[in-house]
């Protein structure tokens, strides 16, 4: 239960990310094209932060420490390019406009994603 809410959670802030950052859309045919490549996207991103990002913490853990944090923001643009990337090659209708705009789409994903976790939170997290 708490993986589907936490699913529906990303998909939310993503499309939310949509309407705010230029330069990432989510081009559906109808309105449930547009709610299963949002799903699907926010799949895809999830397992490539789950999978990705703590590998990518270990050993860079210097760029982390040497820039007080900062080099965190390149890395979620970078993992949120990489999952336009895979969602292209899957052929799903999900475009990212380089990095400026997956730098601050990964923001607004993190900020709408930390709101919507106070506002409904995880079952798992109660334990």
């Amino acid at each position: 239960m708490g993986f589907l809410i936490r699913l529906a959670v990303t998909a939310v802030a993503l499309w939310i990310t949509t309407l705010i950052v230029p330069g990432v859309e989510v081009t559906g045919r109808s309105r449930y094209d547009t709610v299963f490549t949002l799903l699907v996207v926010a799949l895809i991103f999830g397992l490539v932060n789950a999978v990705l990002k703590p590998v990518i913490k270990v050993v860079g853990c210097v760029f982390y420490l040497l820039t007080l944090g900062l080099f965190a923001l390149v890395v979620n643009a970078l993992l949120f390019l990489l999952t336009n990337w895979i969602a292209g090659a899957i052929d799903l209708p999900f475009d990212v406009d380089g990095f400026w705009a997956a730098f601050w789409g990964a923001i607004v994903m993190a900020v709408v994603t930390w709101v919507i976790s106070v506002v409904v939170p995880d079952p798992a997290d109660r334990r």
